[in-house]
């Protein structure tokens, strides 16, 4: 199925694999081969991932994509329930069709949740396994897949070591942990810290834009029924947008490009308008880095967000002539329980009946193909 509303094939800037049993246990060092994270039949839970020093991942949820609310559950379902399409990509490019999606960058799942190991050690061993296996997955199809790899970022050297086999591998680009090293733990300097620059400029030099995803900067406390944890999952990649922002990473790397995965997009004006005002009444008094710009500004040309069913965000692209389009990046986030798939077509055609052609262009393909070198 074509796309019936932009003249051009329709890129998704975030979607997801499901990571198959063999991917950890299959691709790791050997010396970890016993602890990999590897599936496992629950009977009442169905099959999922165990993982030393965390929670099992139950996979009910992860390719629940197209099934009816009223059907939704999170655990239950057996791996060959799930879309085959999330593990083997001979069925992608069909499935993807059907929702008039020519291209995917392509995220993890289970390495979601692996950013918020205790571990760094386990962690990197863990995401140069997966690398090696969505390496294999997006060969199949080189002209619409487009795969991110991983790092535990333990050090700047080690980080830019880790570009440079992922660029090697042939993936597109990085999905970041959401503490680099142990910084959770205040043992590795955080994102904003010089240190990290000469890692953001091998990210330019080698062409391979960051992208901070959602559940990758550990817990986010919320209040009241387990619905409401779902209004703080994007709490932390405001936190990371913030940090580098204030923290004069763009000041100081004036190239760098990075997307704010999965997190929505309609909160990004107030949040801008939240940073100009911080910096302009508070700005004397607030430990924050000498800028000589505007936060507002950083944003509008540093920062990319992806978003599925988000209709503010589109709304945004109207408010005073800023031009909030040029940071917007659609996904249909398959194949997810949250995503938009089979019905992206008939949702889109809905959202963006206000928006210009150009505006179209932008947000459903070429903000995503300009940032990833397309």
């Amino acid at each position: 199925m074509a796309s019936t509303v932009v003249d051009r094939p329709i890129i998704s800037a975030d979607s997801h694999i499901t990571e198959p049993p063999d991917c950890y246990t299959k691709h790791i060092d050997p010396k970890f081969r016993d602890e990999a994270p590897r599936v496992e039949r629950d009977p009442q839970r169905g099959d999922m991932f165990v993982i030393p020093g965390m929670k099992p991942i139950s996979m009910s949820l992860t390719a629940a994509a197209g099934i009816p609310p009223e059907d939704l559950a999170e655990n239950g379902r057996t791996f060959e329930e799930l879309h085959r399409s999330g593990y083997s990509p001979e069925t992608r490019a069909a499935d993807q069709d059907r929702d008039g999606v020519g291209g995917e960058i392509i995220y993890p799942t289970v390495g979601m949740l692996l950013c918020n190991h205790k571990n760094p050690e386990y962690k990197q061993a863990c995401f140069e396994a997966y690398n090696r296996w969505i390496a294999e997955y997006c060969a199949y199809d080189p002209s619409r897949l487009f795969g991110l790899g991983q790092t535990a970022a333990l050090d700047v050297e080690q980080a830019i070591a880790d570009l440079e086999e992922m660029k090697a591998l042939g993936l597109r680009g990085v999905m970041m942990p959401g503490y680099p090293g142990d910084a959770y733990n205040g043992n590795t300097p955080d994102y904003d810290d010089p240190y990290w620059d000469p890692f953001y400029k091998a990210t330019v030099e080698l062409g391979m834009p960051l992208g901070f995803h959602i559940l990758t900067m550990g817990s986010q406390r919320h209040r009241g029924p387990k619905a409401a944890s779902f209004m703080s999952i994007i709490r932390g990649n405001q936190d990371v947008i913030a940090m580098m922002v204030l923290g004069g990473v763009f000041e100081r790397n004036q190239d760098l490009v990075i997307a704010c995965t999965e997190a929505d997009a309609g909160w990004i004006p107030h949040f801008m308008y939240r940073m100009d005002h911080a910096v302009k009444r508070h700005g004397n008094w607030m430990k924050s880095s000498n800028l000589s710009r505007l936060p507002s500004e950083y944003c509008l040309d540093h920062v990319r967000l992806t978003f599925q069913d988000d209709w503010v965000a589109f709304q945004m692209c109207r408010l005073n002539d800023t031009p909030i389009h040029k940071m917007l990046m659609w996904a249909n986030d398959f194949p997810h329980s949250d995503s938009t798939w089979p019905w992206s077509q008939e949702m889109l055609t809905e959202h963006t009946s206000m928006l210009t052609d150009d505006e179209k262009r932008a947000i459903l393909h070429d903000n995503v193909a300009q940032l990833y070198g397309l």
